[in-house]
């Protein structure tokens, strides 16, 4: 039963989201479909290359398509702000924000004897930042005073109704009904702009609606987290500019890449070219490779302590599994035909490594650099989390124990287009290295 009472506010909370999950798929459809349009209107196109879909013996013509990546970056920010009541977009964009005004309800309080009586809560509801100040009120004649309460937005907060009443809980009052609904102890009534509970000991709980957009300690606006840019990179963070924190990072995992590619490489070749080396380092690989570099932090603070070099064991070790993989998968990927042919030219050895293993191995080589890569930068952000001074991973750890939630974003944020700008990289040495990747 209460793993069941917990369940339900998340399965309400789903339900409640797929509408909003429903929009942004439709949204995605209905601008697919104008783009198409629209294209096809300026620039119609029936020839056989307009025709073809899947891969006729080179690169798939499935290429990501620049509008649909720019629109998908505007309603991401769109949505951002929408959840975050952000000021850069007009209210009819808003969803729901908490209620933040002046309310009331009734309450009927009964004696042990029986007497009823009815009494008055106000209650002001205030944002963040803002100065209140409880507006007056009469007490009313009867033995149930009325009261006045001021809330934070986002916030609940406990009442003690009988505090100022002629007869009190000791005394066996108690409330038996909120605006005539009739109520017991852990029970609880939603109104319109409120929600109120009566706890355990009699006292009232009360949670003003707090609407569908995020409180700003879990989610900052998007003009929020750009203001945290503007002065950190102007005023810096702990001690250090925000391109030196980036910077180390970056530096961090090109070291890490480097070494382990260095060492995985040249062993995914001998284990893709002789029986005895796959034999031998087989085991090896194939147990570290599902061993998340996470996991490895204890270990590794163990052998190298905290410094800089305990960071550069573990990004080498992050990478080189993934290298070695990737080569020797490039090697046991190469057509059999290839190699007979080149034999059959008078090629020897070495000319077959050169000029037959290597080009062709190297595709699956670049695809396994930019998954080491990503790892890698995902892993120094991890590391960084251990007594850092400075680095991306750094700057989110120091600023979650202060819940400067808009640092947290921000750094997000800057590790994702940073990790972004090192694939398109890989990609273009890709393409200028290996320009016959998918041709046969």
């Amino acid at each position: 039963m209460n793993l069941l009472a917990e369940l339900l506010p998340i399965l309400k909370t789903i339900l409640i989201t797929i509408p909003y999950i429903v929009a942004y798929i439709g949204l995605i459809l209905i601008s697919s479909i104008i783009t198409r349009l629209f294209r096809q209107f300026l620039t119609p196109k029936q020839d056989f290359t307009s025709l073809k879909s899947v891969t006729f013996g080179d690169e798939s013509t499935v290429v990501a398509d620049p509008i649909a990546s720019i629109l998908s970056i505007i309603m991401i920010f769109i949505l951002w702000g929408a959840f975050t009541g952000s000021k850069l977009l007009p209210t009819f964009l808003h969803v729901p924000g908490p209620f933040i005004g002046q309310t009331s309800f009734n309450y009927t309080a009964t004696t042990k004897t029986g007497i009823q009586d009815t009494a008055t809560v106000t209650v002001l509801v205030y944002a963040s930042g803002q100065k209140v100040s409880k507006p007056r009120i009469k007490t009313g004649a009867g033995f149930a005073k009325n009261d006045v309460i001021t809330i934070k937005a986002y916030r609940t907060r406990l009442l003690r109704w009988d505090r100022n009443d002629t007869i009190k809980r000791k005394q066996g009052a108690k409330i038996i009904a909120i605006n005539e609904q009739p109520i017991k102890a852990d029970e609880s009534i939603s109104l319109n702009d409120i929600q109120v509970s009566i706890t355990p000991k009699g006292t009232l709980n009360l949670i003003p609606n707090k609407g569908w957009q995020m409180e700003p300690i879990w989610l900052p606006a998007p003009e929020a987290v750009w203001k945290r840019l503007i002065e950190i990179s102007t005023d810096g963070f702990k001690n250090f500019t925000l391109f030196a924190h980036l910077g180390f990072s970056v530096f961090r995992v090109i070291i890490g890449f480097i070494l382990g590619a260095l060492l995985g490489i040249p062993l995914g070749y001998a284990m893709g070219l002789s029986n005895w080396f796959r034999g031998w380092f087989d085991p090896i690989v194939e147990f570290m490779r599902p061993v998340p570099p996470l996991a490895l932090i204890p270990l590794v603070i163990i052998w190298a302590g905290i410094g800089e070099l305990g960071k550069i064991i573990l990004l080498f070790l992050a990478a080189l599994w993934i290298m070695a993989i990737a080569a020797r998968a490039g090697v046991s990927g190469i057509k059999i035909s290839k190699i007979h042919a080149a034999y059959s030219l008078g090629a020897n050895k070495s000319q077959i490594m050169r000029f037959v293993i290597i080009p062709n191995s190297l595709p699956e080589v670049f695809t396994g650099a930019r998954v080491a890569m990503g790892v890698c930068w995902g892993t120094v952000v991890a590391a960084e989390l251990v007594a850092a001074e400075k680095g991306a991973g750094m700057m989110i750890m120091a600023a979650s124990k202060f819940q400067q939630t808009d640092i947290v974003i921000l750094g997000i944020i800057l590790i994702g287009i940073i990790g972004f700008g090192i694939d398109i990289l890989m990609r273009w040495m890709e393409r200028w290295l290996v320009p016959w990747k998918g041709r046969g």
